[in-house]
């Protein structure tokens, strides 16, 4: 069965060569490696929250960004490095990790 690709707005972008999903509460973290029309790959991440209005309907509330090869290192490394201080100043919360 095939998909069609997705479009938002002027962007065309077919089906996740890669998918992984990461639930956390109420929000869920998509990690989508996709291909260009040239056959290079980038990243998007969707952060998903689950809403809920004062009807009782759900909705989701999506972010994206989308992450090309040339920006891993630099992207991957402040993250490391914000983590690390975020980790560094609340040691209960670098525990329950574990």
């Amino acid at each position: 069965m095939s998909l069609s690709p997705i479009r938002r707005g002027s962007e065309e972008h077919d089906d996740p060569v890669l998918s992984k999903a990461v639930k956390a509460g109420r929000r869920t973290y998509f990690f989508d490696v996709r291909a260009t029309r040239s056959d290079d790959y980038f990243l998007t991440i969707t952060e998903s929250r689950k809403m809920t209005d004062a009807r009782g309907e759900v909705t989701f509330d999506r972010h994206k960004i989308f992450l090309y090869k040339e920006d891993f290192d630099k992207f991957v490394s402040e993250l490391a490095e914000t983590i690390a201080f975020i980790r560094s100043r609340t040691p209960a919360a670098a525990e329950n990790e574990k």
